[in-house]
C-alpha cells in the first residue's frame, strides 16, 4: 500500500501538539514505568504557563518523558524539541503560594514586531493549545530515530515535522530550557497572581 507524502497537516484547537489526549496520557503513563528521557534539570514544586500570539519553529519533534523534581518525584510530560523557534507577544507567569500571600512573577517579551528568538529549545509540557500547521509531519516514527538532534527511547511513540507554526499559543509545563534564548523588549515584574491565561 502506497501512503502519499504528508506536506502539510492542520488542527484545530489542540492539546499536546496533535495527538489525542487519551493516547497521550497512556503513552506518557507508559513511558514513566519504562523510565522515558528525562528533562535534564530538577524542576520546582510547580508548573508554570507560556503564551504567544505566534509561534514559528523549524526542526521539530515531540516524545514522551518525565521531570523529576529535587524530591525525585516524576511527572510525566510530552517533550517538544524545536530547533529555531520566534515567538510573538511572549508571555511566561507563574504564581505560588508565599508566606506573605499568592505571588506571582510575570515576564513579557517579543512584541511590537520584534519576536523573542529561541534556539535549541526543549520543553517539557503538559497542555498545549492553540491553532497549528505542521509541514512534513512524521506521527508514530520511531522516538529515537526523530529527525531532530534531541531523541527519545527507541521504540516509544513521536512524531516531528520540518517546521511548525502556532498561533494563540497556550502552553503549561514543567521546564522550558534552550541553547541561546534572545528576550526582545524583555519586562519582568512581580504580582499579586496574574496569568499569561
Amino acid at each position: 500500500m502506497k501512503f502519499r507524502k504528508l506536506t502539510q497537516f492542520r488542527a484545530g484547537r489542540i492539546a499536546i501538539v496533535a495527538v489525542p489526549v487519551a493516547i497521550v496520557a497512556s503513552l506518557l503513563g507508559a513511558g514513566v514505568a519504562n523510565g522515558a528521557v528525562p528533562v535534564a534539570f530538577a524542576v520546582s514544586g510547580g508548573q508554570f504557563q507560556i503564551g504567544a500570539s505566534k509561534l514559528d519553529g523549524t526542526g521539530f519533534s515531540q516524545y514522551s518523558g518525565v521531570a523529576l523534581d529535587a524530591k525525585g518525584v516524576p511527572h510525566p510530560v510530552a517533550i517538544a524539541n524545536i530547533g529555531s523557534a520566534k515567538l510573538s507577544d511572549l508571555c511566561q507567569s507563574v504564581v505560588q503560594q508565599t508566606p506573605l500571600g499568592k505571588l506571582g512573577l510575570l515576564i513579557s517579551a517579543g512584541g511590537g514586531g520584534n519576536p523573542a528568538v529561541a534556539t535549541d529549545l526543549q520543553i517539557g509540557m503538559t497542555d498545549l493549545q492553540g491553532d497549528a500547521t505542521f509541514k512534513n509531519i512524521r506521527i508514530g516514527v520511531d522516538a529515537s530515530a526523530v529527525k531532530t538532534a534531541a531523541k527519545g527511547t527507541a521504540g516509544d511513540f513521536a512524531q516531528d515535522a520540518d517546521s511548525l507554526t502556532i498561533t494563540s499559543l497556550k502552553q503549561t509545563a514543567w521546564s522550558t530550557q534552550a541553547g541561546t534564548f534572545a528576550l526582545t523588549g524583555m519586562h519582568m515584574q512581580l504580582t499579586a497572581g496574574t496569568t499569561c491565561f
